[in-house]
C-alpha cells in the first residue's frame, strides 16, 4: 500500500501503519541523504541535542524507537551509550548504518522487558505512530523510574512571518526536493502527516497522564523542530 495522494484523507488505522511501513521500505535507500539536503544538515545538530538531554551515565541502555537509518543510534553511540534500535521498516533496518543491535516491531508492542532500560529516543515519528497513548503508555513501560526519553518532531515556528515562510517550504519545496531525489509520493504525504499531531499541550498531558514528570518542550531552530524530554516518574513510597 503506497502513500495517498494530496487528495486523498490520510490514512488511519491498520491502513496507517501499512501504509508508513511500504513508504519507508521505499524511501530507505536515499532517505539520509535527503534528510540532510531538506533541513541543511540541521537534523545532525537536533540529534546531538536530544541524546545530551537524556543526562544519562555512560554504558546507560537506550532504545531508540523508529531507528530508521541509525542516525540516532551513532549519537547514543558516540556519547557511550548502549542504543538498541527498533523499527517497522525491515527496508530502514536493510539501510541501516549503525552496529547497534537491531529489532523489525511495532513501537506500540515492543519486544523489551518492563522497566529494562534507561531511556528512550525517537526522531521524527510521532506523527507516523497508529496512536500517541499507548506509544506514551509502552514507552512508561519499558523505562525504568527515573529513566530519561527525549522525542523530536517537527514543528511550526511561533512567529507569523517565519511560519508563514516555513508552510511554503515544508510544504512545496521539501515534495519537490524528495521527489526528486526519491520517492515523489511518500514526501507529498510526509509534509501532510503533521495533522496527526495533537496541540502541543495536548501531546505533553498525554505524556504525563502517561507516567512521566518533568514534561518539557523546546523548540529548536526558531521552531521548525521540537524537542520534547520527559523523566519516568518514580513510584511513590509506601506509607509507613
Amino acid at each position: 500500500m503506497g502513500s495517498p495522494t494530496p487528495s486523498e484523507a490520510l490514512p488511519e488505522g491498520d491502513a496507517k501503519v501499512a501504509a508508513v511501513r511500504s513508504m519507508f521500505d521505499t524511501i530507505a535507500p536515499r532517505y539520509d541523504l535527503v534528510n540532510r539536503i531538506m533541513t541543511f544538515r540541521m537534523d545532525v545538530g537536533w540529534r546531538r541535542r536530544a541524546v545530551r538531554s537524556l543526562g544519562l551515565d555512560a554504558g546507560a541502555t537506550v532504545v531508540d524507537l523508529a531507528c530508521g537509518t541509525g542516525d540516532l543510534c551513532r549519537e547514543l553511540s558516540a556519547r557511550d551509550l548502549r542504543p538498541v534500535g527498533v523499527d517497522l521498516s525491515f527496508g530502514m533496518l536493510a539501510a541501516a548504518r549503525t552496529r547497534a543491535p537491531l529489532a523489525q516491531a511495532d513501537a506500540l508492542q515492543l519486544p523489551v522487558r518492563t522497566a529494562s532500560v534507561d531511556g528512550a529516543t525517537c526522531g521524527f515519528a510521532l506523527r507516523n505512530l497508529l496512536s500517541l497513548p499507548p506509544f506514551f503508555a509502552e514507552l512508561a513501560r519499558v523505562v525504568r523510574p527515573a529513566g530519561r526519553i527525549a522525542l523530536l518532531e517537527v514543528a511550526e515556528p511561533p512567529n507569523g512571518l517565519l511560519r508563514a515562510g516555513h508552510r511554503v517550504y515544508f510544504g512545496r519545496v521539501v515534495p519537490l526536493i524528495g521527489g526528486l531525489l526519491s520517492d515523489p509520493a511518500a514526501y507529498r504525504y510526509l509534509p501532510r502527516s503533521v495533522a496527526y499531531l495533537p496541540p502541543p499541550p495536548e501531546l505533553l498531558g498525554q505524556l504525563a497522564a502517561a507516567g512521566f514528570v518533568d514534561v518539557e518542550r523546546t523548540l529548536l531552530s526558531t521552531g521548525i523542530a521540537q524537542l520534547i524530554t520527559a523523566t519516568r516518574r518514580s513510584p511513590s513510597p509506601a506509607p509507613a
